[in-house]
């Protein structure tokens, strides 16, 4: 089914139409139908940046994630080796019952050949999360499990808040969900994650002195009784997963799956690194799933190792066999095929299945590690990206002159860029020098007095716009594992419902594990 969905998603996409794109809507999508109400969070919203200040406090006085996972992890070892502890309160009832690996493994039953979906940076509970659903439940049939890579729910990783932003959009897909925590999961101390992914009590209180300790915000008391509420949403036995912490290694016959924690400040502590060491040894191709990329808008960020080096020393160590790393936290779709030796890892950015979309536009030609343009992928396009935000600003800024059609957009994107447009153009388009200006107050390419468009805009004014309208250039992956082959593919939802129907391909890459 997928493979037929494949070839059709191809001439249904944003690389071949406007209408693929989501530009020509005929009919909004099933997916305003499943969302519970019509509210989601704002940032503007005074009390949401004051519970969110951890990430700033984090900035400012040291990031205490790598303790506070330590402490969460010895916990979790203590319950696996049957014993109390003392990290953990032990006062919590058990909802799955299910044993804890010591090493964190997961070892489903997936056989020599399986799929799985990867949705990143999802838990906005608004309409740009649930117009992802249809499509990911149409392309996602028959997959074994789904993983999040990051940021399962804004703003602040509440346990309160997941059941109209995990469990309720959720519901009808008929297999386990496991993930791996973002920055705004922390906020909570994990508690929340760690409750409802890994079925752990909450930590014992542990003060912390000074500045950091009086203004952090302490995670939030869990309401058991409408999490249990919650959790009935997802309550058949073939959705049930067991994971063993906030990072966990999932093994199968040909290919282990590597999750790994970068906390608030993407930096990973000695135990989590020592660990990722030891399952890096094993023999098996892997693929890194990660809460930040290591590739992104045309750069190089890596997660730093607490004991020194970066997280890319042990996925480029040929030794170790990686064949992609696969990172959330920024919300589109980015893959940078990296020449490491005699071989190709794919370096990926995934995080568009739920949150407002961070801009492609702003990514200049790409030149890292020696990749070529013309083999760099990205959703949306950055002529689409450049289009979308020219009428949002163009509306509410009442600049008229800032809009900027797809076609438009897409060619003075193609000049900067310097290559030919992803799409076919329909007609001719003289490029004027209002376009031009318009490109770069939109931070098309660098300039001091560019409009806010990528994490400020997100952070402080992405409300002063509205979101609940297509086209959304959301994006999810199917993932399809044989004995010899691994295969990636990035799916499209825009909200329309041509698009769920029809979920458009934006990209396939395969990749050999012999």
């Amino acid at each position: 089914m997928v493979e037929v969905a494949a070839e059709r998603g191809k001439q249904l996409s944003s690389r071949v139409s406007e209408e693929g794109a989501g530009w020509a809507c005929a009919q909004m999508g099933t997916f305003a139908q499943l969302r519970p109400d019509r509210h989601g969070f704002s940032w503007l919203n005074l009390r949401t940046l004051w519970l969110s200040r951890n990430e700033i406090l984090a900035g400012l006085f040291g990031d205490p994630s790598g303790q506070v996972r330590a402490r969460w992890v010895a916990a979790q070892k203590s319950r696996a080796a049957g014993t109390s502890g003392t990290e953990s309160t032990g006062s919590t009832p058990s909802a799955t019952g299910a044993e804890i690996d010591p090493e964190f493994r997961i070892k489903p039953a997936l056989g020599e050949s399986f799929s799985f979906l990867l949705l990143g940076d999802t838990g906005e509970g608004d309409a740009s999360q649930y117009a992802v659903v249809p499509g990911m439940l149409k392309i996602g049939e028959g997959t074994s499990f789904a993983l999040i890579a990051s940021d399962v729910i804004y703003p602040t990783g509440s346990g309160n808040e997941y059941g109209d932003k995990f469990f309720r959009p959720y519901k009808d897909y008929d297999a386990p969900i496991y993930a791996i925590p973002g920055n705004h999961d922390w906020y909570d101390g994990l508690g929340g994650f760690m409750r409802v992914f890994c079925d752990a009590p909450p930590l014992r209180p542990k003060p912390d002195r000074g500045l950091r300790g009086l203004l952090w915000r302490k995670p939030e008391k869990i309401d058991e009784a409408r999490l249990a509420e919650a959790r009935a949403l997802r309550g058949k036995p073939s959705q049930q997963a067991a994971q063993p912490g906030p990072y966990w290694v999932m093994e199968s016959d040909d290919l282990l799956i590597v999750g790994v924690d970068t906390g608030i400040r993407n930096v990973i502590d000695k135990g989590q690194t020592a660990w990722l060491r030891r399952v890096s040894l094993d023999p098996r191709p892997k693929i890194l799933v990660t809460g930040k990329p290591i590739y992104t808008a045309n750069a190089y960020k890596p997660s730093k190792l607490e004991e020194g080096g970066t997280i890319d020393d042990i996925v480029r160590d040929p030794a170790h066999r990686y064949v992609a790393a696969i990172g959330g936290d920024v919300h589109n779709y980015q893959r940078y095929p990296v020449k490491v030796g005699d071989r190709v890892i794919q370096y990926i950015v995934s995080g568009g299945a739920g949150a407002f979309m961070h801009a492609t536009h702003t990514i200049g030609r790409v030149d890292a590690a020696g990749v070529d343009e013309d083999d760099f992928r990205c959703y949306p396009l950055r002529g689409d990206s450049l289009s979308f935000y020219s009428q949002l600003y163009a509306r509410r800024l009442r600049m008229k002159w800032l809009y900027l059609t797809p076609d438009e957009a897409l060619c003075v994107m193609s000049e900067h860029i310097r290559n030919q447009p992803v799409r076919t153009v329909r007609g001719p388009v003289e490029i004027t020098r209002r376009m031009r200006w318009a490109a770069r107050l939109l931070g098309a390419w660098p300039w001091p007095f560019r409009l806010p468009v990528d994490k400020v805009f997100h952070r402080y004014l992405s409300e002063l716009s509205d979101w609940d309208t297509p086209p959304f250039f959301k994006q999810f992956l199917h993932v399809s594992v044989t004995p010899g082959e691994l295969t990636l593919r990035c799916f499209a939802a825009t909200g329309c419902l041509a698009q769920e129907v029809e979920p458009p391909l934006e990209d396939e890459v395969r990749i050999g594990l012999s």
